[in-house]
């Protein structure tokens, strides 16, 4: 109701050009990979996230709605996993990325012998760095009308916004490791669950359309980590 009531009021108050954000769990649960637009509403959603999935569709509609009915030009990006700078660390409460940088910065300061991760570590998943996502939603925003529509459709033209490639969750930890300075063992408890297998976004759109991503994974968890250090105080909390 939120998303609903801002793309309304925005239209009431005169905005004629909006960008809205949603998010990679708008696509069904067992989808090819990597996950294209198309694939929007041809399968079931990931139960766990039905709500918030249903959530954002709901905004890219209601978009095109108005794009149809009113003329405006209101557009949609899917981004991917975000993180970087400003994240949240908490460490029941956040996410994969951060969660692993607090981790292993603890770990390397306690001079721990190990650090166990959930599940067997072979999920794939894929990162981009918060400055790549408003690089790409101004890109996305400023693009020439005509030049848009040339790469959308009326009712499928939300665009995914993602790093195209992906890691598995091992991988991953070992990276923050090595950012954060942990010499100890890496461990896996394969009695947690794993989750999802991998969730990839197929960029190919965005890209033909000129912006590719251009941080690094472990140059974007260096810059991520180099904020949680001059900010733990706060992100302790």
């Amino acid at each position: 109701m939120i998303e609903c009531n801002v793309i309304h009021q925005a239209f009431a108050a005169g905005v004629t050009r909006l960008l809205q954000l949603g998010s990679s769990c708008i696509y069904p649960r067992a989808v090819p990979q990597p996950m294209r637009e198309d694939a929007l509403l041809t399968g079931v959603l990931e139960p766990t996230n039905e709500p918030y999935a249903i959530a954002k569709i709901a905004g890219i509609k209601l978009c095109e709605s108005y794009n149809r009915q009113h003329g405006t030009d209101y557009r949609s990006v899917m981004p991917t996993n975000l993180y970087g700078p400003g994240d949240n660390f908490h460490p029941e409460n956040s996410h994969v990325l951060p969660a692993l940088i607090r981790r292993f910065h603890e770990a390397a300061e306690a001079e721990a012998e190990s650090v166990t991760i959930w599940g067997t570590g072979t999920p794939r998943r894929e990162f981009l760095h918060v400055d790549d996502m408003a690089e790409a939603s101004l890109f996305v925003l400023d693009l020439p009308k005509a030049q848009y529509d040339a790469n959308t459709q009326p009712m499928l033209s939300h665009i995914n916004v993602g790093s195209g490639t992906d890691v598995s969750i091992l991988e991953l930890a070992q990276i923050v490791a090595g950012v954060t300075g942990f010499k100890g063992r890496i461990k896996t408890d394969p009695t947690k669950p794993d989750g999802t297998l991998r969730k990839l976004m197929d960029v190919s759109r965005l890209a033909t359309m000129g912006w590719r991503a251009r941080i690094g994974l472990e140059e974007g968890i260096a810059d991520a980590y180099r904020w949680y250090l001059n900010n733990r105080d706060m992100a302790r909390l």
